[in-house]
């Protein structure tokens, strides 16, 4: 008998109920912990990966980061293992005992609360309301954003061993598109015009696409001569020609 039901936080679509090794057939007992566990993990996950984002951005805390030794924040690489390789031994010393006076102490789990309410008396976890705005479906994007981001920060992790860059592990290869546009921009807006219209068609078409009455060939011929007509030149012979072609017996 599983101990997990449909409806326990975390038991959200696709998946459901998902439990392929039978852990909680096998260990029903040991799902609380689990829990708990995997809140925990997903909660410093996300906390890892929001650090690596933004250190890559070039974001630094002002000032010193060890004064006997004379290293500032600015002097700290971005990434997760460059940043563990240049922090210095005490710091991490500082950093391990901190969280384990957190975990055990400050932030302990109350056996009678529910998994990961480990807030202070006052503190009002989520408000029990329904929507999205209620706490069932807060408490469900909370788990899956730490399981994402669990397997995010890992991602980084090898990343960053194979490659040195945590966040674009892969070379970007020119896009002449993208450069285009951008030169554009740069010319002025009579040929960003052409993008814009561009846009527009691409707009025209959802129109069109929305309205059940028109059969699938009268709508792709008319999304085909919105697009071709926005990027053709400004010169009447070209568009009638584009229209022609679209509409051979109009």
């Amino acid at each position: 008998m599983t101990a997990i039901t449909p409806g326990d936080v975390g038991t959200t679509k696709p998946l459901g109920v998902y439990d392929p090794l039978g852990l909680m057939t096998t260990m029903p007992d040991k799902y609380r912990r689990f829990q708990e566990m995997e809140i925990k993990h997903g909660r410093i996950a996300m906390a890892a990966v929001l650090h690596v984002v933004l250190t890559e951005a070039g974001v630094r805390w002002p000032g010193y980061l060890s004064f006997a030794e004379d290293i500032k924040f600015s002097d700290m690489p971005g990434g997760t293992w460059a940043s563990w390789a240049a922090l210095p031994n005490l710091a991490w010393a500082q950093i391990v005992l901190i969280v384990a006076l957190l975990d055990n102490s400050v932030l302990a789990q109350d056996p009678a609360k529910a998994p990961g309410d480990v807030g202070p008396a006052f503190w009002v976890r989520y408000p029990d309301t329904p929507g999205f705005s209620g706490k069932e479906f807060k408490l469900n994007v909370e788990r899956n954003n730490g399981r994402a981001a669990m397997m995010g920060i890992i991602g980084m992790m090898i990343h960053e061993s194979l490659t040195g860059n945590p966040v674009w592990p892969i070379p970007v290869p020119p896009q002449p598109v993208l450069e285009a546009a951008l030169d554009d921009v740069e010319k002025g807006p009579a040929r960003v015009g052409s993008f814009v219209l561009a846009s527009l068609g691409m707009v025209f078409c959802g129109a069109i696409a929305a309205i059940p009455e028109l059969s699938k060939e009268k709508m792709w011929r008319t999304c085909h001569l919105a697009l071709v007509t926005a990027l053709l030149p400004a010169s009447s012979e070209w568009r009638v020609l584009a229209a022609h072609t679209a509409f051979p017996s109009g």
